[in-house]
């Protein structure tokens, strides 16, 4: 994953590492609710999420990974992007648990 330089995206690298329980949400994303919400200081006003986005949704504090595209949300915030393992990831069932590292 390669991580955006954006005040939201440097909150979440400060969290790492993180195991996180993944579940779909409307057959589109991967998502998960953060026990702290992130930072939403310079954030635009949403966007228009791609496949192996890797964001938040400020309105619910929760992190999300597209593995479809999806129209223009308010409040979400790219974090960064998933680089490779989308299809694995988006063939993924039921709630299951994933582990984010910070690498050098």
């Amino acid at each position: 994953m390669k991580m955006d330089d954006n005040p939201t995206s440097r909150d979440f690298i400060r969290l790492l590492p993180l195991t996180l329980t993944l579940e779909d949400y409307a057959g589109t994303e991967k998502i998960n609710y953060l026990e702290k919400r992130l930072s939403t200081v310079d954030a635009p006003s949403g966007i228009d999420p791609s496949v192996e986005d890797f964001t938040y949704y400020s309105p619910w504090g929760n992190m999300a990974i597209f593995y479809k595209d999806f129209h223009y949300s308010n409040g979400l915030i790219k974090l960064g992007k998933i680089e490779s393992g989308i299809e694995k990831l988006a063939n993924m069932t039921g709630i299951f648990t994933v582990k984010i590292e910070k690498m050098d």
